[in-house]
């Protein structure tokens, strides 16, 4: 089915002013004489270059499998939309811009592109260990997904948790995360990856489905409108878009990331807050609208599912990249 038009709306009227280079003030050094002037000039005040280092470690290229742990209460759409993300990651990138077109920087990354398949999708609708999970609980939720072959070492083994679940550091520091261990089951030490997504639309939407809710803090612009009109699971795909990216480009804290190994920047939370061109912070820059329900989007999944995702950094242009 063909997509309806779309066109980008034009940025507020504030964007030049917003977006204008900052400039100082600085005193110039001037003769020690009675009465001497003491001109001031302009100068631009510069930022450091945002380069994320590659530390040589494993990466995950090839075909990568992504394994899913539901926990808690969801319906089947959401279910739905969340599997169709993780397909169209590696679809023929039609049509444009498309999901997969977005995914595809993942090849700039050394070792080549992440070809991602969806694997095996658990559901844990019992809340097997309660509504209030700490770190660990993740860590052993996802060893269920997890597998003790060698093939285990390149998959990502997600745990997704429903609106009416807390995690720790959940809101507070964190609106998803990812990491490794060796406690697979049987697996003797082998590594695998695990990440966490969770539903915030009930918790703190202003913070971790941000643009389509107001912010915490910050400018308040009018927020987006979701594409699937869902804000907890349209914000979810955005978290989940980052933590995959990250996962792949820095599974073991030995890939591509700025910064300390324990807070580091990735190849999306590098760019956060950005996702299409004149982004600043409090404005997500210039998207696609859907005329037909005015949802805001940036890539095309399979059958025609709209998506917003952030922008990636890449490594051949040392730039944030969007979709659009």
């Amino acid at each position: 089915m063909a997509a309806p038009s779309s066109s980008p709306p034009p940025p507020p009227p504030f964007i030049l002013a917003a977006a204008a280079l900052l400039l100082v003030l600085s005193q110039l050094s001037a003769p020690s004489s009675a009465g001497a002037a003491h001109p001031r000039m302009l100068s631009l005040v510069t930022t450091p270059p945002l380069v994320l280092t590659y530390h040589k470690g494993q990466l995950l290229k090839g075909n990568v499998t992504v394994n899913l742990l539901w926990y808690g209460r969801f319906s089947p759409r959401q279910l739905s939309i969340v599997a169709e993300f993780f397909r169209s990651l590696s679809s023929p990138a039609k049509p444009s811009p498309s999901v997969a077109s977005w995914w595809s920087t993942t090849a700039a990354y050394a070792g080549g592109p992440a070809h991602i398949v969806l694997g095996k999708q658990l559901v844990d609708g019992e809340y097997s260990r309660g509504k209030a999970l700490k770190n660990q609980d993740i860590v052993s939720l996802s060893a269920k997904l997890a597998s003790a072959k060698p093939s285990g070492g390149n998959a990502v083994n997600f745990v997704l948790t429903s609106s009416d679940v807390g995690v720790e550091d959940f809101c507070m520091n964190s609106c998803g995360l990812h990491g490794w261990s060796t406690t697979a089951p049987g697996g003797k030490g082998a590594k695998f990856t695990y990440a966490w997504v969770g539903n915030s639309v009930s918790q703190c939407p202003g913070q971790c489905a941000w643009p389509f809710h107001q912010p915490i803090y910050g400018p308040q612009m009018p927020p987006l409108v979701a594409p699937s009109g869902d804000i907890g699971v349209d914000g979810m795909i955005i978290n989940l878009a980052t933590v995959l990216a990250g996962t792949v480009t820095n599974p073991f804290d030995t890939g591509y990331f700025q910064g300390p190994s324990d807070v580091p920047l990735e190849a999306v939370t590098a760019c956060t807050g950005i996702f299409g061109a004149g982004a600043f912070p409090g404005y997500p820059g210039v998207v696609l609208v859907d005329k037909t329900n005015g949802a805001s989007y940036n890539a095309i999944g399979l059958g025609g599912r709209k998506f917003l995702l952030p922008a990636m950094w890449n490594p051949k242009t040392s730039t944030c990249k969007t979709a659009v």
